[in-house]
């Protein structure tokens, strides 16, 4: 019979949960198109291009959807089956919640193991290919697109305008051509009509024109020797090179030592590396350059500490051992050597202050990798017991508790890393802020599904609203 139960309930989890796990990335992956649809548009891409970028970002939506999705699945399963009062004939079978929940209590367990491992060893490549394909896509120039009556210059060394242009988009009329290669004379092809056109391998533009000039100046700059050509032509056939508009093909090691890039292990050490650096070289650096200004440490014996050196009144301001035409030279060199001391200290405190701040990077990265992962048992223990509570299945008001309840994790999860970036809070506290702070929610709901609580049944509130309103009167008159 148990057996039966449990497989009851993981085919009741397996469709919802694969569903929303595919919505949720699909959501995901819009979200990354709407905020870089400036930086795509416009640039040429091809469909395989796209499809990669895609890929790409699919994957590294996957520790965020993997949450949602959990939540989301187990309200829907555990509604359903209080919808169809499945769930109180478990009950009544004397089946206790914790005990049916088991198969997926594992099943959750599973995926967090899944999801670290995704995140630890597939996300850092993913990651590292889809920043080196977005730089590429950013920094390639827009697709070129020729408007009649506009001077178009961003093939680099010419400038093209085209006065007319038929509906085929490849006949075009009045053309003018500037040729700049540097040399400060004037090239011009002008042309009465010609066709436009890519070549196959689309490497270049061509022109075939008709009916047109070429002026040409050749010589030495700002010399009389120079001479000017105007050569006719019935047909000319002009060729631009479009290799400046290709996708750049960056290599994947120029961002390979990104914190997002590496394993729980390279961020370890990484971040034994960096305290180190900042124990050891900038301490030595410290004590390496301020240690010349202060030459009566040389004459310091081992327990200078210890002895007690009495300073007469009368000479406890140094100014009184001074001559007076010498006071304002020991001033201006006193000065001097502060303000040294100063900006020795501000460049070193502001390579303390950046080594810090990589440290919490990479501490950041390290500890998301295991926050994500847990957050999927956290949710899930939050979805069960909810979805028992409501008894609604489908994806109604399931849908309206899981998402109030991924907001405020993800809410939650943002503000701490922010606090984090922002050296308020501590890496391990900041991390994790969004799942000891649902903890306590999820064993409240757990006790309260496991009590048959009505604390989303509209129902019970109104019967007390009525009874509280009823008694009201005589209440009030007792008390008086």
């Amino acid at each position: 019979m148990i057996k039966k139960l449990y497989t009851l309930i993981l085919k009741a989890f397996i469709g919802p949960f694969i569903a929303t796990f595919f919505i949720t990335m699909f959501v995901l992956v819009m979200q990354f198109f709407w905020k870089y649809i400036d930086d795509l548009v416009g640039k040429g891409l091809d469909l395989l291009s796209i499809l990669k970028l895609t890929g790409f970002v699919a994957i590294n939506t996957v520790p965020l959807a993997l949450p949602l999705a959990i939540l989301l699945s187990s309200i829907m399963t555990f509604g359903n089956l209080g919808e169809s009062f499945e769930l109180v004939a478990i009950k009544s079978a004397g089946i206790p919640l914790l005990r049916f929940m088991q198969p997926l209590l594992f099943v959750s367990l599973g995926l967090c193991m899944l999801a670290f491992l995704f995140a630890n060893y597939v996300i850092p490549v993913a990651q590292l290919k889809f920043t080196t394909m977005l730089f590429d896509i950013r920094v390639a120039k827009p697709a070129f697109d020729i408007k009649e009556g506009i001077f178009y210059d961003k093939i680099p060394g010419f400038a093209i305008k085209v006065g007319s242009k038929e509906k085929d988009g490849n006949t075009i009329y009045d053309v003018i051509i500037y040729e700049n290669q540097f040399a400060l004379q004037d090239n011009i092809i002008v042309a009465e009509s010609g066709t436009m056109s890519v070549s196959s391998d689309k490497k270049f533009l061509e022109f075939n024109l008709k009916n047109g000039w070429r002026y040409q100046e050749k010589g030495q700059f700002n010399t009389a020797e120079t001479e000017f050509y105007r050569l006719g032509f019935k047909e000319y056939k002009k060729s631009f090179d479009l290799s400046s508009f290709d996708v750049l093909k960056t290599p994947d090691s120029a961002f390979k030592d990104n914190y997002a890039m590496l394993d729980v292990k390279q961020l370890g050490k990484a971040v034994d590396s960096l305290e180190n650096h900042v124990k050891t070289n900038l301490a030595a650096r410290v004590s390496r350059e301020l240690g010349g200004y202060f030459l009566f440490r040389k004459k310091m014996d081992s327990g200078w500490k210890s002895k007690k050196v009495i300073i007469p009144d009368s000479i406890r301001n140094y100014r009184q051992l001074i001559p007076d035409s010498a006071k304002n030279l020991v001033n201006t060199r006193a000065i001097d050597k502060i303000n040294m001391m100063r900006s020795s200290l501000d460049i070193i405190n502001l390579e303390y202050q950046q080594k810090r701040k990589d440290i919490r990077y990479y501490l950041i990265e390290w500890h998301r990798k295991f926050v994500l992962s847990f957050a999927c048992f956290v949710l899930f223990m939050i979805g069960a017991p909810l979805g028992s509570i409501i008894r609604k299945g489908g994806l109604g008001l399931p849908l309206v508790f899981a998402v109030i309840f991924f907001l405020i994790f993800h809410l939650l999860y943002m503000f701490g890393e922010k606090f984090v970036r922002q050296d308020i809070m501590t890496p391990f506290g900041g991390m994790w802020l969004s799942v000891y702070s649902l903890i306590p929610v999820s064993i409240f709901l757990i006790y309260k599904a496991m009590n048959d609580s009505q604390l989303f049944n509209s129902e019970f509130y109104f019967r007390t609203f009525r009874i509280v309103r009823d008694n009201w009167h005589g209440l009030f008159k007792r008390n008086s």
